[in-house]
């Protein structure tokens, strides 16, 4: 009698446009009536329903006219399309469709688990959220979490507070992510750390996609692996084919190397361990006490290649035959830690430490052999001095200067005494050979074919005259970054003209050259770049005679001659 009382009540209720629970089953009902309501009390298996919805559980106590209820024991609510909630208790809005869960809550859909000791559901939306802890697991991966909320209909999840991603190929530490079970997709809201097995990434907004390992970061992020560390604007990153790109103030550390890369944009295999650097790109590299700063148009790095690639041929005589075996042995290359680096900088390059200045248009560095080469037309200055030649080598040793050598077309030149005076120091032969102490020329060897012209001056520096010599071999020494004395060796031939007698300008060796004005004067002019066409116009307005103000007359004051 009392279901069918029920029953007929909840159909009047529907008819008004409300979705009423209706009560399937339980072994016993207990009435009680208080001042506002009715509650009717089932115990026993008892089974709920509200519309395709299934609620059933050890106990429930349902307001009719409310259209809610509070169940207990063994709680267990099954919708349409295998989605299922279990708890321990259940308050339940039948007009809202707005369930509170507590107490081992499980909410899933048939593929992935949602765990977590209370639990918000909205069962018309399919909407469960959590502020006390909860965990999502989908496959392989699990999501926890303070704060979450799961969109069941949709697969997407949003999770914060202590947000921790744990994955066979990565974990996720985060203060704020997205999370969708069917893509795998990662979405960035807040400070997060992707962890692989040779990377780590980290960001504050952007995507990792999980299934295919592909990030997309849109602030400010960073990669880093064993050796190398990048820094950027935007960073994208492919993890299975090791190719990351960041763009906008890239910051790209190589610890092997001991260099810092700064420049507009990147391009770095992490499989290859290769890094290519454009727009603007200026590299440092690190040395004791006085950095070396190179810019160029690019930057390339790269491992130095052991290769193989061979032909083994074993000849056997058989029968009077002869048969020939072929292997070959594919290029291989080291992808040991300890391998040895270089780079090549392309086009334009300006040098700039303490101790030494430099321009060419490329230079390369391997840790091989420890030799900076700089090429095709190349001018290093050192204190008061400049060197030129068809290729100027540096030698580092334990990360600094100490040789050069220039193997063809080699000359020196240094100013002595003031700038008017048009005076300069000018050492030449095939070859020279610089000895640095603590990155300071203190000795330079030309060979052969060498000739100097130096201006002479007495113990109180006053000039005496212009030695002209020449010999198979010279040693020059410097002392406070002027000629001390000067050796020749073989084939000698000198002559002193005094300074009365001397020519300035005529006293010039053939391969003279004094380009002061090229000379990077600061770290600073390596980074202010400047496009072709920003210089002609520049060229242009200094060409531009400018307009002369007009004289202002002026009144002369009539006066008595004297």
């Amino acid at each position: 009698m009392v279901f069918a009382f029920l029953a007929n009540a909840q159909q009047a209720k529907d008819t008004a446009g409300t979705m009423s629970i209706n009560i399937e089953g339980a072994k016993r009902l207990v009435q009680d009536k208080t001042d506002t309501a009715t509650i009717f009390r089932f115990y026993g298996d008892v089974r709920l329903s509200q519309g395709t919805t299934v609620m059933t559980c050890d106990t429930a106590f349902l307001n009719q006219e409310a259209n809610n209820m509070e169940a207990f024991g063994n709680v267990n609510i099954v919708q349409a399309g295998g989605t299922s909630v279990m708890s321990n208790y259940l308050r339940y809005t039948g007009n809202t469709k707005l369930a509170y869960l507590h107490g081992d809550v499980t909410l899933s859909d048939g593929k992935n688990s949602l765990w977590s000791e209370e639990l918000n559901y909205d069962l018309g939306n399919k909407i469960g959220s959590y502020n006390n802890g909860g965990t999502l697991k989908s496959e392989a991966t699990t999501v926890s979490s303070n704060i979450g909320v799961y969109h069941v209909k949709e697969k997407d999840a949003r999770f914060s507070e202590d947000v921790y991603v744990t994955d066979p190929q990565y974990n996720v530490t985060s203060t704020d992510l997205g999370y969708n079970t069917e893509t795998k997709m990662v979405t960035f809201f807040g400070s997060s750390t992707v962890i692989s097995d040779k990377s780590k990434l980290i960001t504050n907004s952007g995507t990792w996609d999980g299934k295919n390992e592909v990030a997309h970061f849109r602030e400010r992020s960073s990669a880093e692996n064993k050796d190398q560390y990048i820094e950027a604007d935007f960073l994208d990153y492919d993890k299975r084919t090791g190719i990351g790109i960041a763009k906008g103030n890239v910051y790209a550390l190589d610890t092997a190397m001991h260099t810092t890369l700064y420049c507009g944009l990147a391009v770095y295999n992490e499989k290859t361990r290769q890094t290519r650097a454009y727009q603007k790109p200026v590299m440092k590299k690190a040395n004791v006490n006085d950095s070396l700063y190179i810019r160029a148009d690019t930057f390339y790095v790269a491992p130095v290649n052991v290769q193989t690639d061979s032909i083994q041929t074993e000849k056997k005589e058989l029968s009077s035959k002869t048969k020939i075996k072929k292997v070959v042995v594919a290029d291989t290359m080291q992808a040991d830690s300890t391998i040895k680096r270089f780079f090549i900088g392309f086009h334009h390059v300006l040098v700039f430490s303490d101790s030494l200045q430099a321009r060419g248009d490329s230079i390369s560095f391997s840790q091989q052999d420890s030799i900076m080469r700089l090429m095709k037309d190349p001018i290093a200055w050192t204190r008061k001095g400049q060197i030129t030649g068809d290729t100027i080598m540096l030698f580092i040793a334990n990360n600094k200067l100490d040789k050069l050598f220039i193997p063809k077309n080699a000359i020196s030149v240094s100013r002595s005494g003031p700038e008017k005076a048009n005076m300069y120091d000018q050492i030449q032969g095939k070859t020279m050979t610089g000895i640095f102490d603590s990155n300071v020329l203190k000795e330079i060897i030309v060979f052969p074919n060498a000739e100097a012209i130096y201006y002479a001056t007495d113990d109180d520096g006053a000039y005496m005259g212009v030695n002209q010599a020449s010999s198979d071999k010279m040693k020059v020494f410097f002392d406070s970054n002027k000629i001390e004395k000067i050796v020749f060796e073989q084939e000698i031939k000198q002559t002193m003209t005094p300074m009365k007698q001397a020519k300035m300008e005529e006293l010039r060796l053939n391969g003279f050259r004094w380009d002061e004005g090229l000379r990077p004067r600061s770290v600073s002019e390596l980074f202010m770049f400047e496009s072709e066409e920003e210089k002609a116009l520049e060229k242009q307005a200094e060409a531009t005679p400018k307009a002369t103000e007009p004289k202002k007359e002026t009144k002369k004051k009539k006066g008595k001659k004297k």
